[in-house]
């Protein structure tokens, strides 16, 4: 054993100083708390940011989600840094910009719902003209996204009376007449949907310029709702309806970690792939419909899909895989000639062991040939006995037991010649 570590000990040192100083080069682990900006309580953004900090919790990463207007105050959170991840409405980047964030994809549609009072005549959205509309809150993407549509109709903003609500509260006021007509944003499995879409006091507008506004926007798509897709039993909506969507898009900051990223795109196939009211299944997550540059990581996982690693091990194992790569450069570089040179440099050593002897034994076998007189020889003989002795006390592993019988045997013989030239002097002088 302690040949084995007087050889291979300094070689263990210098792959583990190898390693220590390739660690100083590992990327980062990725963070362990995380900070989601959702969307207004009850709202669907902030439904699935809790859906993705459940996901994000299993993997023992902690995601707070922030309560926000919308759209808007997410993409402005994420640009200065108070949220790491977060759900935005496409269509803003055009104004607001996009710099400092990335794309993970869109994820589900949101589409655009124009309802108004059923006293009124609709047709398309120019027929708002001189009518009290809600059009979202201020910081929501429904804002801007009303703005835009209302402008490709040919209305401007004194062209009709905006009311900053949104979502339910939009619902609410249309159902008491407050307003005459609201343009929401929302999935269409809301209760406060189906229950507009019943209300027999309120209409639903088909969207008939719905493939000019989605060829003239690449992030708005055409989307179909079907007779009775709400409500079968009552048949809601009572025949097909034309929407024009919107998708919501997962957007992170650049500078996300990879493996953060990777975890959302997991979370976002398992929560939309599988299909809903207005898509079919395998549908999302996309990077088609995204107005924002999709993240490197993101484009890696469209075209290739999980990693190995992550499809073979636990997450925090395969992140520590896919980040430790870099260990295996100094680990070939330092262990192939180290392995190499370890077999020979530890048989050198135990054959020292043995060998080293032989320069005393040549060194006596000389002496015994120069001796003239009894007491030299028996000098010599003493000093080879020694020898003996000492080598009895060597050890070395079984399989090089043969090399130190054999030096044994020929420090005997070399006592025995002594003998023998002794024996003849004696003779010599009868």
């Amino acid at each position: 054993m302690r040949d084995f570590v007087r050889v291979y000990g300094p070689m263990i040192l210098i792959v583990v100083l190898g390693l220590i100083i390739a660690l100083m080069f590992v990327d980062p682990a990725p963070p362990k708390t995380v900070t989601i900006a959702g969307g207004a309580e009850g709202g669907a953004y902030a439904l699935t940011a809790q859906h993705y900090a459940g996901a994000l919790k299993e993997k023992d990463i902690t995601a707070k989600v922030l309560t926000t207007a919308g759209s808007v105050e997410n993409l402005a959170k994420l640009k200065s840094g108070e949220a790491d991840i977060a759900i935005v409405q496409t269509g803003l980047a055009a104004d607001l910009g996009s710099n400092g964030v990335k794309s993970l994809g869109a994820v589900f549609f949101e589409p655009l719902w124009v309802f108004y009072r059923a006293n009124l005549s609709v047709r398309d959205l120019r027929d708002l003209r001189g009518r009290k509309v809600a059009v979202g809150a201020e910081g929501s993407g429904l804002r801007v996204l009303a703005g835009v549509l209302l402008r490709e109709a040919g209305l401007g903003e004194g062209d009709y009376s905006a009311v900053p609500i949104g979502g339910a509260a939009a619902a609410d006021a249309l159902a008491r007449g407050d307003v005459d007509a609201a343009l929401v944003v929302s999935g269409a499995t809301a209760d406060w949907i189906t229950a507009l879409v019943a209300d027999p006091e309120v209409k639903l507008l088909s969207m008939t310029k719905a493939p000019a506004l989605a060829r003239r926007h690449a992030y708005l798509d055409e989307v179909t709702l079907f007779e009775g897709v709400l409500d079968l039993a009552r048949n809601l909506p009572e025949q097909d309806v034309v929407l024009i969507a919107p998708v919501a898009q997962l957007v992170v900051r650049e500078d996300l970690h990879p493996a953060i990223q990777s975890l959302l795109i997991e979370t976002a196939l398992a929560e939309h792939g599988g299909g809903s009211i207005l898509a079919d299944p395998g549908r999302f997550p996309t990077p088609t419909l995204s107005d924002i540059p999709i993240s490197s990581e993101a484009a890696r996982y469209y075209k290739n899909g999980a990693s190995f690693l992550r499809r073979m091990f636990p997450f925090n194992v395969a992140n520590f895989l896919e980040r430790a790569w870099v260990l295996a450069i100094p680990l070939v570089t330092l262990l192939i000639p180290l392995v190499r040179a370890a077999p020979p440099l530890y048989r050198w050593r135990i054959r020292r062991k043995i060998y080293v002897w032989y320069q005393n034994l040549r060194d006596l076998e000389a002496q015994g040939r120069a001796a003239k007189t009894p007491e030299e020889r028996t000098e010599v003989r003493s000093q080879l006995a020694d020898i003996q002795a000492q080598t009895g006390e060597v050890q070395v592993p079984l399989s090089y037991t043969d090399d130190l019988y054999r030096l044994r045997s020929h420090i005997r013989f070399v006592s025995e010649l002594v003998d023998k030239l002794s024996a003849q002097d004696k003779y010599a002088r009868i």
